[in-house]
C-alpha cells in the first residue's frame, strides 16, 4: 500500500474536516445561512434542542431548517420537497390572515367572527372595513377570490423548479430583495420564522373561539390583562372556582 492511499484512508476516517483546510463544511455553511453558529465540526446535532441527533436527511440547506422533524415527515426526498413548498405557502398566507384578523378589530370595525355573520342573516348586508359592499351572496364573494387567486395557483403549479415555486421572483418580487444573494437568504429565514409564528397565532385565533366564542382576540388579550387568573386557564381548568 502506498504512502498516498494510507494518508487517503486516514483522512477519510477522520470524522471533522482538518482544521487547516480553508473549505468550510457542509453544516457549517448550512448553519451561517439559518442565522446560527457553527464550531467548523460536522455536528449531527439539532440546533432546534442541543444534543437531540439531526435527521440525516435534513442537512441545513433550507431556510428554517434546525433539524426538527420529530414525525419523519421529509424522510422521503418528494415528500420533503413537497412540505417545503407547502410551508412557505401557508405561512404567507398565515402572515396576511394576522393583520387581517387583528387590524379590524383594532379600528373597531367588528372582529373576524363576526365579518361573516351577514352571510347567515336573511337580509344581511356584506361590509367591508365597515363599508357595504355590492355584492350580498357568499357564493359571488367565493367566485371573485377563485378568479384572483386562479392565476397566481396556475402558474405555481405549473412551475417544476422547486426553487421557482417557493421564491418566483420578477412581478411577485417588485422591490428586489432577491438581487442580493447574501440579504436574499437572511429574508428567506426571516419569512419562514415570522410565518412560523403566524401560523401559531391563527391556530390561537381558531382555539380562542372555542373557549370564548363571538369575541375577537384583542377583546380577549384586554380581558386576560384585567383579570389574568379567571380569564385564562383558570377558568378553563376550574369553571366554577
Amino acid at each position: 500500500m502506498t504512502t498516498n492511499t494510507l494518508m487517503s484512508s486516514a483522512i477519510s476516517a477522520f470524522p471533522y474536516p482538518l482544521s487547516s483546510s480553508k473549505s468550510r463544511s457542509p453544516t457549517s455553511v448550512a448553519a451561517s445561512r439559518n442565522g446560527t453558529k457553527s464550531s467548523g465540526r460536522l455536528s449531527s446535532s439539532a440546533e432546534w434542542f442541543p444534543g437531540e441527533p439531526r435527521p440525516p436527511y435534513l442537512d441545513g440547506s433550507a431556510p428554517g431548517d434546525f433539524g426538527f422533524d420529530p414525525l419523519g415527515l421529509g424522510r422521503v426526498p418528494v415528500h420533503l420537497e413537497r412540505y417545503k413548498e407547502s410551508e412557505v405557502f401557508h405561512c404567507r398566507l398565515a402572515m396576511a390572515a394576522v393583520p387581517g384578523v387583528l387590524i379590524p378589530e383594532a379600528l373597531g370595525l367588528g372582529n373576524w367572527v363576526q365579518a361573516q355573520e351577514w352571510s347567515t342573516v336573511p337580509g344581511g348586508q356584506a361590509t367591508y372595513l365597515g363599508s357595504p359592499v355590492p355584492w350580498g351572496t357568499l357564493p359571488v364573494i367565493i367566485a371573485i377570490e377563485v378568479v384572483a387567486m386562479a392565476f397566481a395557483e396556475i402558474q405555481r403549479v405549473v412551475e417544476k423548479d422547486t426553487e421557482k415555486k417557493k421564491y418566483p421572483g420578477g412581478f411577485f418580487d417588485p422591490l428586489g430583495y432577491s438581487k442580493d444573494p447574501e440579504k436574499f437568504a437572511e429574508y428567506k429565514v426571516k419569512e419562514i420564522k415570522n410565518g412560523r409564528l403566524a401560523l401559531l397565532a391563527c391556530l390561537g385565533f381558531a382555539v380562542q373561539q372555542s373557549v370564548y366564542p363571538g369575541t375577537g382576540p384583542l377583546d380577549n388579550l384586554a380581558a386576560h390583562v384585567a383579570d389574568p387568573w379567571h380569564n385564562n386557564v383558570g377558568n378553563i381548568l376550574f369553571p366554577n372556582f
